[in-house]
């Protein structure tokens, strides 16, 4: 058997090269233009980039061991299936905001190239209080019970810009413009506008514009959605990695993991997007993977250690069985 290769910083550096590569390539050469990103060519991109996933899974058992592929892996299907709620989010979002489904892809691409950095910064964060205060796992189990169980019984349907701090700080201190410009996030205003900063639309709350002087650089609704967007995964993204460090502490799996989830997350949307029907029930799965994952780190303060692999087929059953029902469901519904 062979020793394991140590991870070292040029494996990092060579991950993260791949990574800007696959995202230079899509946004330069095969997304160049705005366009509809059409369902076939969605499942096409899904399918390449769970491909290199499972691909680079594979590769880590000669490089690593099994037990490291088995956390990636478990990881993996942890923060894909957290990102497939963070979807629907997503999608009530552009449906607020009136996002062309043209310039829906740009937004998503921005999007996760922020969502990457941030979570680089809060895994760094997290390992760094792990490796200093292993009590902080146990703290992180607790919060992931919460968290669940709020899910749970929670119902949070329905965005709301007129609460997102960012969004308020954006229109109190920059101009913003009312009109798209096209895929642009900043525009050069063409008419002066004068409005309150909320107004009442068809008996929905709805963002209007602030004063905007002809001719003046300010920035358009879409830069707008691209910060909900942010904002919406960074709290996605204070149950996902919390959750990944149940599984494992290992900052390259913890990295690599969440790193793959998110780069299919463009092409899942436009997948999922339309599907939102058939998933009506992966909330409660995934308050339940939560709830899981919480307990088996509370649980080794008893010395109670549940396997890689354990974990992985119980959150993978979760998941399936949430998908399945909502699916049963949602065909019951149409034959009745």
């Amino acid at each position: 058997m062979f020793a394991a290769i140590e991870i070292t910083p040029w494996h990092w550096v060579g991950f993260v090269v791949c990574v800007v590569t696959f995202l230079a390539l899509d946004l330069g050469v095969f997304h160049r233009k705005a366009r509809v990103v059409r369902f076939k060519e969605a499942i096409a991109w899904t399918t390449l980039w769970f491909s290199l996933a499972m691909a680079f899974a594979a590769g880590l058992v000669p490089m690593r061991g099994k037990e490291e592929a088995m956390e990636f892996l478990t990881g993996y299907l942890i923060e894909l299936s957290l990102s497939m709620d963070n979807v629907f989010v997503i999608a009530l979002i552009f449906a607020y905001f009136r996002v062309p489904s043209e310039y829906q892809h740009r937004v998503l691409f921005w999007g996760i190239l922020g969502a990457l950095v941030m979570r680089g910064v809060m895994i760094g964060a997290g390992a760094a209080l792990v490796e200093r205060f292993h009590w902080m796992l146990y703290v992180f189990g607790a919060f992931l019970v919460y968290s669940g169980v709020k899910m749970l019984f929670v119902d949070e349907e329905g965005v709301h810009p007129e609460k997102n701090p960012f969004i308020k700080l954006a229109r109190r201190f920059l101009p913003v413009s009312h009109e798209f410009d096209g895929q642009r996030f900043l525009t050069v205003t063409r008419t002066h506008t004068t409005s309150v900063a909320y107004a009442e639309a068809g008996g929905q709350s709805s963002l209007a514009a602030n004063v905007v002087e002809v001719g003046q650089r300010a920035l358009t609704p879409l830069a707008l959605v691209l910060v909900m967007v942010e904002t919406t995964d960074l709290v996605f993204a204070l149950d996902s990695i919390p959750a990944i460090f149940g599984i494992t502490t290992k900052k390259f799996i913890v990295f690599t993991s969440n790193v793959f989830a998110i780069l299919g997350l463009r092409s899942l949307y436009f997948v999922l997007a339309g599907a939102i029907e058939y998933f009506r029930y992966l909330k409660y799965g995934l308050s339940i993977v939560l709830i899981f994952i919480g307990v088996k780190m509370l649980a080794e303060i008893w010395n109670v250690k549940l396997s890689t692999t354990f974990s992985l087929g119980v959150v993978a059953g979760i998941i399936v069985a949430s998908i399945v029902f909502s699916i049963v469901a949602a065909r019951h519904e149409r034959n009745a």
